[in-house]
């Protein structure tokens, strides 16, 4: 089954690294095809930034992602220049702490942000805290497929907190989108 997935942020959220990471879950180690794309430019600090990731069961014959059904939103801008206009049938997951609006598609809230601040001492990792959320919200790809591109992504001495964060993310997406 095909998935087009959109992330987006503002620039220095880790939304491309989170797009990476989905996509090497699913091609490395859940034995699916993948395709991952991303915006770089002006957006590149503070202002919306966005990856993409096509995974699907068959070869990718269009590597495009042109009409996502599931959604990472992680900033104001982010909704507003990529999600907006998501279809009704999308599911998507929004930082809470950062996104007042709500589409009017399925939408999970999540609250990334103050999260990783408050419980795991380092904003950074929203973006992991999301990409837990997002496997346990949607199973797109396994856990254990996204354990170990975590591990394979993430900077050398960083790799516990990011565990801590993964887990986290699964333990509020099970909270939030599956009660």
């Amino acid at each position: 089954m095909r998935h087009e997935v959109r992330l987006s942020g503002y620039g220095g959220q880790g939304i491309i690294l989170s797009s990476v990471i989905l996509g090497r879950a699913a091609a490395l180690y859940d034995g699916k095809y993948a395709v991952q794309t991303q915006v770089y430019g002006p957006e590149a600090r503070g202002g919306a930034s966005m990856g993409q990731v096509v995974i699907d069961d068959e070869p990718i014959l269009f590597p495009e992602v042109t009409d996502p059904d599931i959604y990472v939103i992680m900033s104001r801008q982010g909704f507003e220049k990529y999600g907006v206009h998501a279809r009704k049938d999308a599911f998507m997951l929004i930082d809470s702490d950062l996104v007042r609006s709500r589409p009017l598609c399925r939408c999970c809230e999540i609250p990334a942000t103050s999260e990783a601040k408050t419980n795991l001492g380092r904003e950074i990792v929203a973006n992991i805290v999301m990409i837990g959320a997002l496997v346990v919200a949607t199973g797109v790809v396994s856990r254990e497929a996204i354990e170990r591109a975590v591990l394979d992504s993430v900077p050398k001495g960083t790799e516990g907190l990011n565990q801590r964060a993964l887990k986290r993310g699964f333990e509020l997406g099970e909270r939030a989108c599956n009660p």
